[in-house]
C-alpha cells in the first residue's frame, strides 16, 4: 500500500489535471508508442509553439480526471500507451498537429479520440475537425465572398457607363 504522501501526490496531480481538462475547449488522446525522441521533441514543439498543452499520462490518473471534470466516454480509449493534447482557445489545431503526425507515422502514432467541450468525440470527428482549413484560409474565403457583390456591381456599372458614352 502506498504512503499516504504519495497517495496526496498523486490526488494532487488528478485535481490539477482535471482543471486543465475544465478550462479546455479540446482534447485529443493519442497512442504514441514507438515515436522517435526526435520525433516527439520535434511534435512537442510544434504544439507548444501553436499554444496546445501535450503531456504524457498515466491511464488511471487521467481516468480519475476526466471522472471528476465530467467527461465521460473516453475510459475505453485508456490503454497501452496515452498522451493528451489540450487547447483551451481553438478545436482544430491540436487535432490538425496531431492528424498530420498520425499521417507521416502510420503504424507508430495513432489518434485513439478526444473531447470537444466537455463531450467525447470518436477518432473520426477528431479527423474531420483536423481536415477543416485553417482560420487564414476561411477568413479569406468570407472575405472573397464578401466582395464578389460589389465587384460584380462594380462591373456592371462600368458596363453601362460604356454604352452610354
Amino acid at each position: 500500500m502506498p504512503n499516504e504522501k504519495i497517495l496526496l501526490e498523486k490526488q494532487q496531480k488528478v485535481d490539477d489535471l482535471a482543471v486543465k481538462l475544465q478550462k479546455s475547449v479540446c482534447g485529443v488522446l493519442v497512442d504514441y508508442r514507438g515515436i522517435s525522441v526526435d520525433a516527439d521533441t520535434k511534435l512537442r514543439k510544434k504544439l507548444r509553439e501553436s499554444g496546445v498543452d501535450y503531456a504524457v499520462v498515466k491511464n488511471s490518473l487521467l481516468k480519475r480526471a476526466l471522472a471528476k471534470a465530467d467527461i465521460t466516454g473516453l475510459d475505453d480509449l485508456l490503454e497501452n500507451t496515452t498522451a493528451l493534447a489540450l487547447s483551451d482557445t481553438d478545436v482544430v489545431t491540436a487535432p490538425k498537429i496531431l492528424f498530420e503526425k498520425s499521417e507521416e507515422l502510420k503504424e507508430i502514432f495513432n489518434i485513439k479520440g478526444g473531447f470537444i467541450d466537455g463531450a467525447a468525440v470518436p477518432v473520426e470527428t477528431v479527423i474531420e475537425y483536423a481536415k477543416l482549413p485553417s482560420k487564414e484560409v476561411l477568413v479569406a474565403k468570407l472575405l472573397f465572398v464578401l466582395q464578389s457583390p460589389i465587384q460584380s456591381l462594380a462591373i456592371a456599372i462600368s458596363e453601362i457607363e460604356k454604352k452610354s458614352a
